[in-house]
């Protein structure tokens, strides 16, 4: 046993430690109110989207605090929903009346949950000011647990909101700045926020994923034992058939775009939108998919023109093959270990890197949500608070619309200013993981198959168990080599996304793309 690689093994168990016991999930998994409170969880777990007061505020070219905070957060009131907002409203200006009652004007299920417009003394204005209870909204989608406004709607805005008290006088000037908020919010959604809430999509439908799997499972069984009778038939239909499946593509797609072509609409009227829809009713998006489609079926066609002595001899191969998989059949059920380590593999580092991730203290910042009224300009933005106490003091209570609001983890201490480190770390782990895997499946699968190879008698001289002898063989003998592999195909692996960001930052820069060039043509050189 290697003392050095145990003392290693121990010391990045101690590293990773303090991630699983520091490290909250929750701060990624479901988003915040204005106050800290997680939505779609404990006391608001029937209302999982957040709401923006005043969307306009998002926007960094608009509102001096929002460029402040660097778009980390939206200086606005911010509340849990149960469900976003789905027409257009904005407040009457006979609200702003002195005897106008606000009940009558105002929704309670979108105020803040601690404001109660029944018993309520404070005159609309006020209540507008102090951000309360919002004075307009548009149609909105919850977009990973965030009321985002539907761009694609905002074409039927009614003109009454160029008479709206605080918005602009201009129609336009609104949509531009809704456009704008709406594209610093979606650019503020980071990849750890989004590949989250696909995980949490794969775990909300993993029952459909499991029986989708076990019907592809007995498709392909069926498939390998009709390849061991009637091999040439079965391969020349399936290639046939992609190629009549991509002909017919090609035709929809242009009766599709035959019949948009006429229509004025264009992708950029629809701009960001997660219905995909209405990306369909666009004649850009059939034009792509037709020339996609023509591309391929041009590719095919020319390597089965080409290549058709190679589809012969791979023919041979495949009755060959599928004789041998008869004599060992549970070669077919291996792959299923496989993708189990594999989905452990993943597991075990979307889980570390989600715990690395969140391991940080909360940073809250006192922001003014109206810098324009009374006194509140001079909050700069700078100063931290503490949402559990700050509603309770009387420290801002020159400034009505102060508040407290989440801004980003701290990164201060020995564990947060290593996290990139860390998280390098638990990249280079996975990628061996992986590779390791996969190279074990492969060596045990050849194992058994080349007992197949070098029986002189088939099938008496193949063993009883060949998988399960070649899965043995492979622990007790390769797994050293099977490890080493797994690290230089990783390290291949780093130099090649090395080399893509290299490729993503430099392009359009001559410089740049000589030197991505030249490394990637060391790198895939013999």
């Amino acid at each position: 046993m290697d003392p050095f690689g145990k003392d290693v093994d121990v010391f990045f168990v101690f590293i990773f430690l303090p991630a699983w016991l520091y490290g909250d999930p929750r701060h990624v998994l479901y988003p915040r109110n204005s106050t800290g409170m997680f939505c779609g969880i404990g006391l608001n777990e029937a209302k999982p989207s957040v709401f923006y007061f005043d969307i306009l505020k998002c926007a960094t070219s608009l509102n001096i605090m929002a460029a402040v905070l660097n778009g980390l957060q939206c200086p606005t009131t911010q509340v849990c929903v149960e469900k976003c907002p789905d027409v257009f409203w904005a407040l009457n200006p006979v609200a702003y009346s002195t005897d106008a009652n606000p009940q009558e004007y105002f929704n309670q299920s979108l105020c803040v949950p601690s404001f109660d417009l029944a018993t309520t003394t404070l005159k609309v204005k006020e209540i507008v000011d102090q951000e309360l209870c919002p004075f307009f909204y548009t149609p909105t989608i919850s977009v990973l647990g965030r009321c985002i406004p539907d761009v694609g709607a905002l074409k039927n805005i009614p003109n009454d909101f160029a008479n709206t008290p605080g918005l602009p006088s201009s129609i336009n000037d609104t949509v531009n700045g809704i456009r704008n908020a709406t594209g610093d919010i979606v650019n503020g959604f980071n990849a750890k926020e989004v590949g989250v809430r696909i995980f949490e999509d794969f775990a909300s439908s993993w029952q459909w994923i499991i029986a989708a799997l076990v019907i592809a499972m007995v498709v392909s069984f069926l498939f390998l034992l009709l390849l061991r009778f009637i091999a040439p038939v079965m391969v020349w239909v399936l290639i046939f058939g992609v190629l009549a499946v991509g002909a017919y593509g090609i035709y929809h797609c242009w009766w599709e775009y035959d019949n948009y072509s006429k229509s004025t609409v264009s992708i950029t009227d629809i701009g960001f939108t997660t219905d995909f829809k209405v990306y369909l009713q666009v004649k850009e998006t059939w034009l792509a998919f037709l020339i996609i489609l023509s591309v391929v079926e041009g590719i095919l066609l020319l390597t089965l023109i080409f290549l058709r002595t190679r589809i012969l001899i791979a023919i041979a191969l495949i009755q060959e093959s599928s004789k041998a998989v008869s004599h060992m059949m549970s070669t077919l059920f291996y792959p299923l270990v496989t993708f189990v380590l594999l989905v452990v593999c993943v597991t075990y580092w979307g889980i570390t890197a989600l715990y690395l991730a969140t391991s940080g203290i909360p940073v809250y910042k006192v922001v003014a949500l109206n810098s324009t009224q009374d006194n509140c300009g001079q909050i700069s933005g700078n100063v931290t608070c503490d949402p559990q106490t700050f509603y309770n003091s009387t420290d801002y209570s020159w400034c009505p619309s102060a508040r407290c609001i989440f801004i980003k983890y701290n990164n201060e201490g020995l564990l947060q200013r290593n996290l990139f480190n860390l998280q390098i770390y638990n990249v280079v782990a996975f990628l061996w993981c992986i590779n390791f895997v996969i190279a074990l499946g492969q060596c045990t699968l050849a194992g058994a198959f080349a007992s197949y190879y070098w029986a002189f008698s088939k099938p008496s001289d193949i063993p009883t168990f060949p998988l399960s002898q070649a899965f043995i063989r492979t622990l007790r003998y390769h797994v050293g080599s099977l490890a080493f592999g797994a690290l230089i195909l990783t390290l291949i692996q780093i130099v090649r996304i090395i080399l893509e960001y290299l490729d993503h930052k430099t392009r359009g820069k001559a410089g740049g793309r000589l030197l991505f060039s030249l490394g990637n043509r060391l790198l895939l050189s013999d």
